[in-house]
């Protein structure tokens, strides 16, 4: 790729990311409506919970990609039937979890958040997570680099901190998926602070240099995790499998493995 070329993809990376971040706040609206309205929960055929969020959400974030991007197919959770057969020839397509969080949603914790990725070869390049209770939004991918706004102001930079020469660690894990095998990882390690926290937040955490471990055992789904891998990335860390291996997606089960993020 040319220096020209690299420039014309930087513009229109950082277009994207203007666009995406109005498009996850419109679906953070939409969620804090049902909110503030009340709603059921169902439970899926996987047995995992969803409401009138999820797919208010959902449609919000379907109906703008659609009109913005028609060109691009488009992988959410809440219609996340397509053949393998169909998208395992795709190049380009979005990643999409409408609402990251639904148990801590249904908490009423408010650590719950829209998560939209842009995959090119299976890999996330671009990530948006857009936290409505708080009003901040993160994004960035490692063409870009990666940035926080809070409470509407202009994207900041933000990069991972790794920690300095015998510091203890922070560690972030999951609020609602604690894992045994977590602990046992963690014994070789100076830990000083696990924090908990729900949804791709714990992305977010390290990507901003507020932790500097993220380790995961238990399941997720490959859009729990796109948009945050490509932030923290972007933000100068990594996301590798748990035998340290680039992490997989599209693959044709949708449901993840373990992984290590690191500052």
């Amino acid at each position: 790729m040319t220096k020209k070329q690299t420039s014309a993809n930087w513009f229109s990376m950082k277009n994207m990311i203007k666009k995406l971040s109005d498009i996850a706040i419109q679906a953070g609206e939409a969620i804090m409506e049902v909110r503030s309205k009340g709603f059921e929960v169902e439970i899926k055929s996987d047995e995992s919970p969803v409401t009138q969020a999820d797919k208010a959400s959902n449609a919000v974030i379907i109906r703008e990609l659609s009109e913005h991007y028609p060109d691009i197919p488009v992988l959410s959770e809440e219609e996340a039937s397509i053949d393998y057969n169909k998208r395992k020839n795709w190049k380009e397509f979005f990643l999409v979890d409408p609402l990251d969080g639904t148990k801590e949603f249904i908490k009423d914790n408010g650590e719950f958040c829209v998560c939209i990725a842009l995959m090119r070869e299976n890999r996330p390049v671009l990530g948006i997570v857009y936290a409505p209770t708080r009003d901040t939004l993160y994004a960035g991918g490692p063409e870009t680099g990666s940035f926080v706004s809070r409470g509407g102001e202009e994207l900041k930079p933000i990069k991972t901190v790794p920690p300095a020469e015998g510091e203890g660690l922070v560690v972030v894990g999951s609020r609602s998926h604690p894992s045994p095998d977590l602990a046992n990882y963690l014994e070789k390690f100076n830990v000083k602070e696990m924090t908990p926290a729900g949804s791709a937040i714990k992305f977010c955490l390290v990507a901003e240099g507020r932790a500097h471990l993220y380790p995961r055992f238990n399941p997720t789904m490959e859009w729990d995790t796109a948009a945050g891998e490509a932030i923290v990335t972007g933000a100068g860390g990594s996301m590798e499998t748990i035998e340290g291996e680039p992490f997989p997606y599209n693959k044709e089960k949708l449901k993840n493995g373990g992984f290590i993020v690191r500052a």
